[in-house]
């Protein structure tokens, strides 16, 4: 009988790692700009996207990589599962008016196949109802970004230090009720209420390769990335499969 192929480790100077639920690519951007060379997945086409990728259902993908051992290539996971069901949004305004849909919440099958992995990863969130540990906020004055943009992080398999949070400047500019508000931050969300133009919305978030506002809308700032690939790398001795 034919013997699998054996996956030889070696040590790499790009460690590599996969984006799952990428969309444009704004944390992998940030990961790239930390040392690692990425590879994404996301059930939509996307074509801004600037790295390799696979277009697929995440957790189908995910689970295909572990059962052939294709996941062995890796040494990091991050996954950005769909937030709409735990958001602020969604739980706040958009129920009390009755507005929007039903979601699928998938932080809990995401995290149980990253676990299955054995790889150090992340779960990243917005500030809502999500149900992953909140390891580590981040926030765009930590950066000096145009935009405020909370992410929670829940970090597996590894430790990371949370910065002091910086004091907010001032406002996000736009309507909120019906009122006008000027501030030093846009919103990235949405389209109405005063939101920035395209270009104003991409010199806040840092990101320039994409002018699609929802995937502007949808991205993590790579900055917020690049801070964890890089405190990841500072601690870790890597192999990573050939």
């Amino acid at each position: 009988m034919t013997q699998p192929p054996v996956i030889r480790r070696v040590h790499s100077r790009r460690p590599r790692l996969l984006d799952l639920f990428c969309c444009a690519g704004g944390a992998a951007v940030g990961y790239a700009r930390a040392g690692f060379a990425v590879d994404g997945c996301d059930i939509a086409d996307r074509p801004n996207y600037p790295f390799p990728r696979h277009q697929g259902d995440a957790l189908t993908y995910l689970a295909h990589l572990i059962s052939t051992g294709e996941i062995r290539r890796y040494a990091f996971v991050h996954a950005s599962p769909p937030c709409q069901d735990k958001c602020t949004l969604t739980v706040g305004t958009n129920r009390s008016l009755g507005w929007g849909g039903s979601h699928v919440d998938l932080v809990a099958p995401t995290r149980e196949l990253l676990d299955a992995t054995g790889l150090p990863y992340v779960i990243e969130q917005p500030n809502g109802r999500a149900e992953i540990r909140k390891d580590l906020t981040l926030c765009g004055e930590m950066f000096g970004l145009g935009v405020i943009r909370h992410r929670n992080f829940e970090a597996g398999g590894w430790t990371v230090p949370q910065p002091a949070h910086v004091p907010h400047r001032g406002r996000v500019r736009g309507y909120r009720h019906g009122q006008y508000y000027d501030g030093p931050y846009v919103a990235a969300y949405g389209n109405g209420g005063g939101k920035p133009s395209i270009p104003e919305l991409q010199a806040a978030m840092g990101i320039d390769w994409t002018d699609v506002r929802e995937e502007l809308t949808e991205a993590i700032p790579p900055a917020y990335t690049e801070h964890i690939g890089a405190a990841f790398l500072a601690t870790a001795t890597l192999g990573v499969a050939a």
